[in-house]
Order: C-alpha cells, then sequence, then structure tokens
C-alpha cells in the first residue's frame, strides 16, 4: 500500500491552482443518467472517486470516456439497460446512493446496496427515502439493499426535510425534475454544490427555482437533453491549501477559487492571525505572524464546513492558547485525533468537543489516514513536525485531492509518495 514520507521544510510559497469540486462533480455524473443523450462535464478532478462513480454508471450501461489529460469526462446515457448498483461499489463510496434518484426517475425503479464511504459518523439514507415514498415510490429494505420502484412516473410532493441533508437535497432534487407536476424541498441544503448541480439540470431543461435557498421549487419536464458543464471550484481542497500555507508560515496564492464559498475559513484565519486578500478567482493567504488560538463550530452551509475541521485541528495544535473545536454535524469525526496526539498535539475529546491546547511543536511519527480530511490533517501537521512523519492509509486522501503531493512539492514541501 503506498504512504507518505513528510520531513518538516520551508514555509510554503508560490501559487497553485485548485481542482473541480468533488461534491460537487459526483452529483453531477449520477445527474447524467437522467438524459438519454451525451453528456460533456469539464474541470473534472481525477479522483479514485470519481473513478468509482464512472465505473458505476458504466455498471448500469452508461458509455463513458475520463479524459485525464483534459480534466474531461463525455457520459453516454442513451442506453441504460440495467438499475441494480452492486455492493462493491456502492460500499466504497456513499455518493453512490445519488443514483437512485435519477434511476427512479427514468426507469421506475432501483435496487442499491447500502452506502459506505469513511468511517466519520452515522450518516443514514432515510430522509432520501423519505422524499422518494412522499414522490410516490415503493420502498422495501433488506439483506444490504433498498429496492425502490413507482407506479408509472414519480409525483410532485412537498417534502420537509429534518436536517438539511446534501446527499438528501441533491436526490430528491434529481429525482423530481422528471416527476409529474410541481415538487417543493424545505429546508434544503444551500451549499455551493446544490447550486451548481441545479445549474447542471437547468442547462438540461430542467425547471428549478431557489436552489441556494432553503426552499427548492421544481416543476417536471418530459425529458432533458445532453450538456456541457464545467464543475465548480473544490472549496475544500483550496481551504485545505489555505490551512497548509498558515500552518507552515507561508505565502501562497491559491487560483480558481470562489472566495465566497470560502467566507468561514478565511474569517477564522484571519482570527488566528492570518493575513488574507481576496480577488475575483483566487486567494492571497500571507502567514509570516505567530498563530493564535480560535474556537470553531461546525454547521452545515453557510456555516464553518465539517469538511474543514480536521485541517483546523492541525493548526491549532501549534497556535498559542488554547481552542476549543465543537463538532455538529457527525458524530464521528474525531477518529484523527488519537493519530494527531501520537505527534505530540495536546488534545482532549468530550464527546463532540475537543480542547486543543497549542504546542510548541509537534514530532514526526508514523500515523494511519483515518478518513479522507483526516489525512490531509495529518499531512499539514507532518509539514511542520520535526523529523519524519509516516502516513499510511492514504487511499483515502486520494478519494478527495487530486495530486495532492505533487501539487505540495510545487510549493516547496518536502513529501515523497512511497509504493510498496
Amino acid at each position: 500500500m503506498p504512504r507518505f514520507l513528510i520531513n518538516k521544510g520551508t514555509p510554503l510559497r508560490g501559487r497553485i491552482r485548485a481542482s473541480g469540486a468533488k461534491n460537487s462533480v459526483l452529483p453531477i455524473i449520477a445527474a447524467s443518467l437522467l438524459t438519454d443523450g451525451k453528456s460533456t462535464i469539464e474541470e473534472i478532478p481525477c479522483l479514485n472517486d470519481v473513478r468509482t462513480m464512472c465505473e458505476l454508471i458504466e455498471c448500469l450501461g452508461a458509455r463513458v470516456r475520463l479524459e485525464e489529460g483534459q480534466n474531461r469526462l463525455i457520459i453516454d446515457s442513451g442506453n441504460i439497460t440495467n438499475t441494480v448498483a452492486p455492493y462493491e461499489l456502492v460500499n466504497k463510496m456513499r455518493a453512490s446512493f445519488l443514483v437512485m434518484g435519477p434511476l427512479l426517475a427514468r426507469q421506475g425503479m432501483a435496487k442499491i446496496s447500502l452506502p459506505g464511504g469513511c468511517a466519520i459518523g452515522n450518516r443514514p439514507v432515510d430522509l432520501h427515502l423519505k422524499g422518494f415514498a412522499a414522490m410516490g415510490a415503493d420502498i422495501v429494505q433488506g439483506h444490504g439493499y433498498i429496492i425502490a420502484k413507482t407506479r408509472g412516473r414519480l409525483r410532485g410532493s412537498r417534502i420537509y426535510l429534518d436536517f438539511p441533508s446534501v446527499g438528501a437535497t441533491e436526490n430528491i432534487l434529481m429525482a423530481a425534475v422528471l416527476a409529474e407536476g410541481q415538487t417543493i424541498i424545505e429546508n434544503a441544503a444551500i451549499e455551493p454544490e446544490i447550486v451548481d448541480l441545479t445549474t447542471f439540470l437547468t442547462s438540461m431543461g430542467a425547471d428549478i427555482k431557489g436552489a441556494g435557498t432553503d426552499t427548492i421549487r421544481i416543476n417536471g419536464v418530459k425529458e432533458l437533453k445532453g450538456v456541457t458543464h464545467a464543475v465548480i471550484p473544490d472549496r475544500i481542497e483550496a481551504g485545505t491549501f489555505m490551512v497548509a500555507t498558515a500552518i507552515s508560515g507561508g505565502d501562497v496564492i491559491i487560483e480558481n477559487v470562489v472566495p465566497d464559498h470560502l467566507k468561514p475559513v478565511s474569517a477564522k484565519l484571519r482570527e488566528a492571525g492570518v493575513e488574507i486578500s481576496e480577488e475575483l478567482t483566487s486567494i492571497h493567504v500571507r502567514a509570516g505572524k505567530p498563530l493564535k488560538a480560535v474556537d470553531i463550530k461546525t454547521h452545515p452551509y453557510p456555516g464553518f464546513p465539517t469538511d474543514m475541521q480536521s485541517q483546523m485541528a492541525a493548526l491549532l495544535s501549534v497556535a498559542s492558547g488554547t481552542s476549543i473545536l465543537i463538532e455538529t454535524v457527525f458524530d464521528n469525526r474525531f477518529m484523527y485525533i488519537s493519530e494527531l496526539k501520537r505527534m505530540g498535539a495536546k488534545i482532549k475529546v468530550e464527546g463532540r468537543s475537543a480542547v486543543i491546547e497549542g504546542t510548541d511543536k509537534l514530532m514526526g511519527a508514523t500515523v494511519r489516514a483515518t478518513d479522507l480530511r483526516a489525512g490531509a490533517a495529518l499531512v499539514l501537521a507532518g509539514l511542520v513536525a520535526e523529523g519524519t512523519t509516516e502516513i499510511t492509509d492514504i487511499e483515502h486522501i486520494d478519494r478527495g485531492y487530486m495530486n495532492f503531493d505533487e501539487k505540495l512539492r510545487k510549493l516547496g514541501a518536502d513529501i515523497v509518495r512511497v509504493e510498496d
């Protein structure tokens, strides 16, 4: 299995370009199943999760061409013959469950294995199923699969989400675009990735209003056409490089970003003593001063993103003072803390809160990436730890960061990938 070896280096400096958003492209790939035409998706991050989703829709009958050199994906969904999403693919990645909405809308049936993905806590799909049931789907669960069927087309309905789940909002939205009548999703997620999916669907011919607000109205249409669409920049990748720059005391310009999508990260970094300046599509991060402790509480967008929580914990481990980090979105997202503590971090966990006492230095150690963002946090800690840090299980990191080690080396980091 591959691993990273990291030695403490000089502050990061230079320019880096953020890739297309992983959390945007996965539902967009699923949405391509809604048309029997050909869709071209540009600014694709060539990640393991993207490849898994491509395998899945190929299993369903789509023809897929991933042009990695051009960061382009071409999908022909004209011959969807299968409605069963197998365990071996869905178990790799939770986002695979997003094919249920499109399959129900277009084929009237879907049989999907219960999803896998990072072990960061309980992430049930009950809100997805509640929405499908409200639209007339019959749902049966058993033997590790969920089977949903419709009698004719789905019917528009008024659906209230108990929690503004991104995945449930996306899945119900995709199901609703081909349903009869109007669907209203209340307490919907408002993340930028929802807006990007809606832009893709609207360009295909869907009738959607209110994306980016907590109430989305969808008037069903009879068919959609294939289109060309460019995915928005990845705010989590950009945020990770912002924190990497800050923890190393560096000076980096991150290009291909939407600064508004990063407001909570920018605000907390400024509070920690980091200088942040914004242009139309770039962010300049300068961190020459000592870092200061800050308190963070994660929330759904536009609050501080849970996907940036672990990276900030790494930074706060070397900040002056005591910080409090509260996780409100997932119930098991502190698994990485025991790994940070192996590097000398002083962190105490109480339920969903972590109290972080800044220390003068971290020490290199052999640690394990317990999930995608936890792996990124350990890489950031390794940038400033004395000695060598060895990170195993980096396949988690490869799921969400395109050429992560190469981009860091471009900025001056001492990081190598070792293939056993």
